[in-house]
């Protein structure tokens, strides 16, 4: 009964305080909870979290950004997205950011920004309810500069008592660390008797990590393929340069990632072909999803889409 009550007053206020100049927090709160919880079932990021950043970010929906451009987190444009734009002082003069078509836009970008880094997947490991260990993560995972932001996030959760808003959210999708095979999975992880060899699983296909003294023409005689499969199933030519560490598959790479890796956000040094590697995706249909063009690479903080497509406005 109180979830509804509260679903309920949203409606009204976010009808209220529409035609008034500035929001209060509490305005704030009761206008967006509800898209806050969404996000949460959708994606595992606290509504409490989501609520708190965007408050924080947006000075209570009221900044400039948030005003004219539906942008409650401050994010900033990259070369992939197409939408429109907006430009406002920053770290430098005149910056690009992203304007949304509504609120709703600019929150599922934030939830989709936190699930797709690698920097931030532990969080998702984390009680969903347990507030004070995500905003304390945040702050660990670089996500702001300010020394103090953990404890303001907190602050405005507990003066605000969001807490309550992440109860009995039923989250619809695991933690991207599941099955990445980054870490070794005990589900997935076997030794080659034969071969003394560690043998490593992502996205449903088995994959080794390059040995020291291991050349392209070892290795396809180890694993009895032809020469030609190992070079189609890791998308490099045959007899490339093998580095110590490389993750090389030894089967055919997927069309899309596991359930749980809907989105990355790209990190500094990475490639469209280093993450087609890092999910077990080919790199045709990495370039195909994200309307990209072959033998281009992203920037940093730009989102790659590793399942659905991206959508034409982004």
């Amino acid at each position: 009964m109180r979830k509804a009550i509260i679903l309920i007053a949203s409606i009204v206020c976010a009808t209220s305080t529409f035609g008034q100049k500035t929001m209060s927090r509490e305005q704030y709160i009761l206008a967006y909870q509800s898209i806050a919880r969404a996000q949460m079932e959708k994606y595992g990021v606290p509504a409490s979290i989501i609520l708190a950043q965007g408050m924080l970010e947006s000075g209570n929906g009221n900044s400039t950004l948030a005003v004219q451009g539906n942008n409650h987190f401050g994010i900033k444009c990259h070369n992939s997205w197409s939408g429109q734009k907006i430009y406002h002082d920053d770290d430098a003069k005149g910056e690009c950011f992203r304007k949304y078509k509504s609120v709703e836009h600019s929150y599922r970008d934030h939830s989709e920004f936190l699930r797709g880094g690698r920097r931030y997947a532990f969080l998702f490991d984390l009680a969903p309810t347990d507030f004070r260990a995500w905003a304390k993560g945040l702050k660990d995972a670089g996500y702001a500069t300010d020394p103090q932001y953990a404890d303001r996030l907190i602050k405005i959760i507990e003066e605000n008592k969001l807490y309550i808003i992440d109860r009995g959210v039923d989250i619809k999708i695991e933690s991207p660390t599941k099955g990445t095979g980054s870490l070794v999975d005990p589900e997935n992880f076997t030794i080659d008797i034969f071969k003394q060899r560690e043998v490593y699983t992502r996205n449903r296909i088995k994959y080794i990590k390059v040995k020291e003294g291991d050349t392209y023409e070892t290795l396809t005689r180890e694993m009895e393929l032809m020469p030609w499969q190992l070079a189609k199933y890791n998308d490099m030519e045959r007899g490339g340069k093998l580095t110590v560490g490389q993750d090389l598959y030894f089967q055919p790479k997927r069309s899309k990632a596991e359930p749980n890796h809907p989105i990355h956000t790209v990190e500094e040094g990475e490639t469209m072909y280093s993450i087609s590697q890092l999910y077990g995706i080919k790199l045709k249909s990495l370039y195909k999803r994200n309307r990209m063009s072959l033998g281009t690479n992203p920037e940093v903080g730009e989102k790659i889409y590793l399942r659905g497509r991206r959508p034409k406005d982004k």
